[in-house]
């Protein structure tokens, strides 16, 4: 099985997609963004626009995916936006074309709710000391760009099933989606202050400097 966890930058996709690897024993996180990250450094910065308009792209995603969802005896995680109707078909539909089965989930939240999760992303938390409440969201600033797009897109029917986040918490949030994709988390038992360094950790590493 295939969980592809959709939604805006910034709106709880990574997070969700480790607090599900990290409950669901076999599970494996293949975040396609790495691979548009790659096809991005081959390139010189002049032509490095949206990677998911690369035929490359589109075809490796569906070609790495496949290939673990046919080797690796577990869940495959793939946190991944996705608003183009046409490179959601090339990928998401083309991944249930060849057999997999394709759980596509869209995490939303108010606008207000993404951008104060943006501002909080990575080293959020030492810049907004540093350089002001809005700093994190400087850094961020192609993600703020894309924010109005992408939930106006992402509340289409097509990018179903909906999940909305703003008043509940990214392990209530895996269990929401575990429940509806048939499958059984482990009981989360860490407390706010250690789920709150976990998240810090993986938003760090998840930090791009180029």
């Amino acid at each position: 099985m295939l969980l592809w966890i959709n939604g805006p930058y910034g709106g709880g996709k990574t997070q969700t997609a480790h607090e599900i690897r990290r409950r669901l024993p076999g599970s494996v996180i293949c975040d396609p963004e790495h691979l548009g990250f790659g096809l991005h450094r081959m390139l010189p910065p002049a032509l490095r626009g949206d990677f998911q308009d690369l035929a490359a792209w589109r075809q490796g995603v569906v070609e790495a995916l496949d290939l673990t969802l046919a080797r690796h005896d577990g869940v495959v995680i793939a946190p991944m936006t996705v608003t183009h109707s046409g490179h959601f078909a090339e990928t998401v539909g083309r991944l249930r074309e060849l057999g997999h089965d394709v759980r596509h989930f869209t995490l939303l939240a108010e606008r207000d709710t993404v951008l104060a999760r943006l501002r909080e992303r990575g080293f959020g938390h030492v810049l907004r000391y540093v350089a002001g409440k809005d700093a994190g969201l400087r850094r961020e600033g192609w993600a703020v760009r894309q924010l109005d797009h992408c939930l106006e897109r992402l509340r289409e029917p097509e990018f179903a099933e909906h999940l909305w986040t703003d008043h509940t918490t990214v392990p209530k949030t895996a269990d929401r989606i575990a429940v509806l994709a048939g499958l059984t988390l482990r009981p989360n038992r860490e407390g706010p202050v250690r789920t709150r360094l976990r998240q810090i950790q993986v938003g760090i590493r998840h930090i791009r400097f180029d």
